[in-house]
């Protein structure tokens, strides 16, 4: 059940007048139940230093797939439906406005999806005026093969990183960056394998992302204690590696299933956290 208390954001300084659904036992990691739309207008403005969105691609619409060397549905459920191009590109807009509100005015959006969404993303974007960054091209080496015979393997996914305006002083780990990569600028292909067997052991998410993708996107974009913001929770994945670089997270989902399945993941991935009473 919801937290009765009033919560306040993991940092501490600010106040979201919306019941916590759940959160850490350090007060660090807050998750919240319902209409991301109306979640993200409850925030107060400028609060949050990094978000990272894995909006709907509104491919639920009939089609198919290849799961494990069969046949299966790509309908994720009712919210990853499509509503039309102007719609869905209008719901683009919005989502993005308010997270744009709630951006430090150095602080930095990341949104990944397929060339289903992820165009009308790019252009919301410049009609809100971020600032474009980077378009990180993630490449998976062992994608579902295609069942048509008739396009290639879809085998990579878009994530653009930009800042809230054409004024912001964004953070970037260059040398952590250019570290990881073996003392050369890292460049903006990322090869990552789909989520591991082990990353599933709690549960599952169609639209899951690799702990280490987003392990890389904080440590780039996050200074010290960060407050990271996921609008679109799902398996919570950013929060488990917020959580893991020492930041503060607050994640939205309308599935209280899927906070649940973010719960277990993050109370099994923090040792530190035994001992101490849980909230909810």
């Amino acid at each position: 059940m919801p937290d009765p208390a009033k919560a306040h954001t993991p940092a501490g300084d600010t106040d979201i007048d919306i019941d916590a659904y759940w959160r850490s036992p350090d007060d660090r990691v807050r998750l919240y139940h319902g209409d991301s739309l109306e979640l993200l207008d409850a925030l107060p403005a400028e609060s949050v230093d990094t978000i990272f969105a894995d909006p709907p691609y509104f491919l639920s619409n009939g089609g198919m797939t290849c799961k494990n060397g069969k046949r299966a549905s790509v309908n994720k459920g009712k919210w990853d439906q499509s509503r039309g191009v102007e719609e869905n590109h209008e719901f683009n807009k919005r989502w993005l406005a308010a997270c744009q509100r709630l951006l430090k005015p150095n602080g930095t959006i990341w949104v990944s999806g397929t060339s289903h969404v992820i165009y009308s993303v790019g252009f919301a974007m410049q009609q809100l005026c971020f600032k474009q960054l980077n378009e990180i091209v993630w490449e998976k080496p062992n994608p579902p093969p295609n069942l048509s015979c008739r396009y290639f393997t879809h085998a990579t996914e878009s994530i653009l990183w930009a800042a809230r305006d054409r004024k912001s002083k964004h953070y970037f780990a260059y040398s952590t960056m250019r570290e990881e990569n073996g003392g050369k600028q890292m460049k903006t292909v990322w090869r990552m394998t789909a989520p591991k067997k082990s990353e599933k052991s709690h549960g599952k998410h169609p639209t899951q992302k690799p702990i280490d993708l987003l392990r890389r996107i904080l440590t780039a974009s996050c200074d010290e204690g960060s407050v990271v913001l996921d609008p679109f929770n799902g398996s919570g994945t950013t929060g488990v590696a917020a959580a893991s670089l020492g930041h503060n997270y607050i994640g939205f989902d309308l599935d209280a299933d899927y906070l649940e399945l973010t719960k277990r993941r993050l109370l099994a991935d923090n040792e530190r956290w035994a001992g101490l009473r849980v909230v909810s």
